[in-house]
């Protein structure tokens, strides 16, 4: 996945699976449903998956972000009143810089009306509730690096490279075997100087890092 400006561009995050929370509000029920979706494909997938499970809900209210850059958004009031669920449930998502995440609230009336203001409050809290326990995937721009080694020095190298990976807000992507072992590692753009540096020192300066690819990375 090509990033430009690597250095200055900024990728909201993700979650790292899909769980659910329910808050009940003047005995009615709202089940919120996050899930991670890396397309609208995946996200109609959860919607549907959500609208079965929880068949009998009187409504079933939809916000999604996704795209690496946030740049395609969703939502939608599932027969509420106009602009008292899906708006707020997709400006939660906002808030949190989230990207390829679905949201759906299933909700069973409980007999009393919540009024205008009080369904915005119970969707959207919902939502947050449900996300506070989510764990945040962050994302970063990470040049691809690859380091050919002599096999017998493989293993020394490439733990002298994972280790310096833990530190560095970096990764070990791939290890390969043909003529050399390749290791390739995603590095962040401010730390390659850092690890030109480092990988001179490990190999008496016979190891170089070639540059490749920009990408984006999560951790």
């Amino acid at each position: 996945m090509d990033a430009p400006s690597a250095v200055e561009a900024h990728y909201p995050s993700t979650i790292g699976e899909a769980l659910e929370h329910e808050l009940v509000i003047k005995k009615s029920r709202f089940i919120a449903h996050v899930a991670p979706a890396r397309s609208m494909e995946q996200a109609d997938a959860v919607i549907a998956a959500v609208r079965k499970q929880y068949w009998d809900a009187r409504h079933h209210c939809v916000a999604m972000v996704i795209g690496t850059q946030a740049d395609q958004q969703r939502s939608s009031d599932g027969g509420e009143p106009s602009g008292t669920a899906g708006v707020p449930m997709l400006e939660v998502l906002r808030r949190r810089d989230l990207t390829d995440v679905v949201a759906v609230v299933a909700r069973y009336f409980g007999g009393v009306k919540l009024g205008a203001g009080g369904l915005v409050r119970a969707y959207s809290g919902s939502v947050s509730e449900a996300l506070d326990a989510a764990r945040v995937v962050r994302r970063a721009a990470a040049v691809r690096v690859g380091v050919d080694v002599p096999h017998q020095d493989a293993g020394r190298v490439q733990a002298v490279l994972r280790e310096w990976a833990d530190t560095h807000d970096a990764r070990i992507d791939d290890v390969t075997y043909s003529a050399f072992a390749t290791i390739t590692l995603l590095v962040p753009p401010v730390r390659l100087g850092e690890l030109d540096a480092s990988l001179a020192a490990a190999s008496a300066g016979t190891l170089t890092a070639v540059r490749g690819e920009t990408v984006v990375m999560e951790r």
